[in-house]
């Protein structure tokens, strides 16, 4: 029974919170920290080893192209009422990614698999950011593709139509070592959830809106 939420042995991370350890494929949090960027470290994450310059300029480019959202998904928000809890949003927005992308909702197949995988990674933050923006009644911004992935997310956040935004850099490596301490954490209530989800054969985002789920709940952290 789940008296605890691991269901299996992770090959991806290693966490022991108690001494303060954490490691993505065997390479310490404080180094990938120091050294990497957020999307390096969710490549190795995703295919087990660090890339390649090219590699990386790849992926980096893949990612930077789909981080537009579906026009007509700005109707979803605005469905919502004002007040509604971000992680409503954010479940409820991720599961609907599956009625615009039909060309990336089967998990038998290897390159699906893979396009829902960059999309669901280019889109969230463009989520959250239009989740935050519509509580408070502002405008959405549009992600821009020159802007990092950490510096993007901000400037969704933050900016405005009325003036000009710099996003500190400061803040935006902040922010970016943020994304990448929370990258994985092992086989928690939230991962079980999905892996849980798409046992059944559900659609990839159908089984992170689960996951989302799953995070909100405030023993796993209340939604971080």
């Amino acid at each position: 029974g789940y008296t605890s939420t691991g269901s299996c042995e992770s090959a991806i991370t290693y966490i022991d919170g108690d001494v303060g350890e954490l490691l993505y494929r065997g390479y310490p949090i404080e180094q990938l920290a120091e050294k990497s960027h957020f999307l390096e470290v969710a490549y190795l994450l995703l295919y087990g080893e660090l890339p390649t310059a090219a590699q990386l300029e790849d992926f980096e480019s893949r990612v930077t192209n789909h981080t537009m959202l579906h026009e007509q998904m700005a109707y979803f928000f605005r469905g919502f009422r004002r007040d509604a809890h971000p992680m409503a949003i954010g479940c409820g927005t991720m599961g609907a990614m599956s009625a615009f992308h039909h060309d990336s909702t089967d998990i038998t197949d290897a390159w699906q698999r893979e396009v829902a995988t960059i999309r669901m990674i280019a889109k969230m933050p463009t989520i959250v950011a239009w989740a935050f923006k519509y509580s408070i009644g502002q405008p959405f911004v549009y992600p821009k593709n020159s802007l990092d992935y950490a510096s993007n997310f901000l400037n969704m956040c933050f900016a405005v139509p009325a003036t000009d935004y710099v996003v500190d850099p400061i803040l935006s490596t902040a922010m970016d070592r943020i994304f990448t301490l929370h990258a994985d954490h092992e086989q928690n209530a939230s991962t079980s959830t999905v892996r849980l989800a798409s046992s059944s054969g559900a659609n990839p985002f159908a089984c992170i809106a689960a996951g989302i789920a799953s995070l909100w709940g405030p023993a796993h952290g209340g939604a971080n």
